[in-house]
């Protein structure tokens, strides 16, 4: 990784990326869907490097969501062949370029080998501090709220919380992003303006960011010029302009 070096006190600490346009950018090259997985993957490498540089601290990616298991089986059995092997291969990097990672979502769809791999991926690099990469896998928002308050019934039921005392802190609480400050930025590639049901509760009060680049296409150079964009606007909060 580079060396940090740039003032960002001005830039988002949080930045959520919906990573859009793999299976576009390959069928505009007359290629199937999952040799632009295979090339978005490679661009998620250049964007966690350029983090530290940015003064991003935390980077949040939209990997798969609850809804892309209704694509073609081939495509899905490729996307889990193609997390596994990117899991195994950048593992040392990651480890080494002080990046901690960890993964949200439900995990129990997944096979078991792809989880016992995201496991030992959060426990090597759970030291690191330089970055906090999180990958949101089998994650859809309405699906962590609901897992969310299930637990939280489940502490009712049992006594070790009291319905007075749920708000909307405590339901925070019960997120797979309880680690996690909630993003300042989420941008989305691919020129398509939806959030898709990514970090609805942690998104409340970002600022979102929809560029037409497709995900393979989307640089480090790219990704800073909308981080120096961020520092121009008002984040109000709700609240009005004085």
């Amino acid at each position: 990784m580079a060396k940090d070096t740039s003032d960002t006190a001005q830039g988002p600490a949080h930045v959520a990326i919906i990573m859009d346009g793999n299976g576009r950018w390959a069928q505009q090259r007359g290629r199937p869907r999952l040799f632009g997985h295979h090339a978005g993957a490679k661009r998620v490498r250049e964007i966690v490097e350029s983090c530290p540089v940015l003064g991003v601290k935390y980077l949040t990616i939209f990997a798969f969501s609850t809804e892309n298991w209704k694509r073609t089986q081939a495509e899905v059995s490729g996307l889990m062949r193609l997390f596994r092997k990117y899991f195994e291969k950048e593992a040392k990097a990651l480890f080494k370029d002080g990046v901690r990672v960890r993964f949200i979502g439900d995990r129990i769809k997944l096979d078991e080998k792809l989880v016992t791999l995201m496991d030992n991926l959060e426990l090597h690099t759970a030291g690191n501090d330089r970055v906090h990469l999180t990958i949101a896998l089998n994650y859809g928002g309405r699906d962590e709220v609901t897992r969310a308050a299930q637990r939280m019934a489940i502490e009712i039921e049992e006594g070790r919380l009291t319905h007075a005392e749920v708000d909307a802190e405590t339901l925070t609480r019960f997120l797979d992003t309880r680690f996690l400050p909630d993003p300042d930025l989420v941008i989305r590639t691919s020129g398509e303006a939806r959030i898709s049901n990514f970090l609805l509760w942690q998104s409340a009060y970002s600022e979102y960011e929809f560029v037409d680049t497709l995900w393979p296409d989307f640089t480090a150079a790219e990704f800073s010029e909308i981080l120096s964009g961020f520092g121009a606007r008002e984040r109000r909060f709700g609240g009005a302009k004085v």
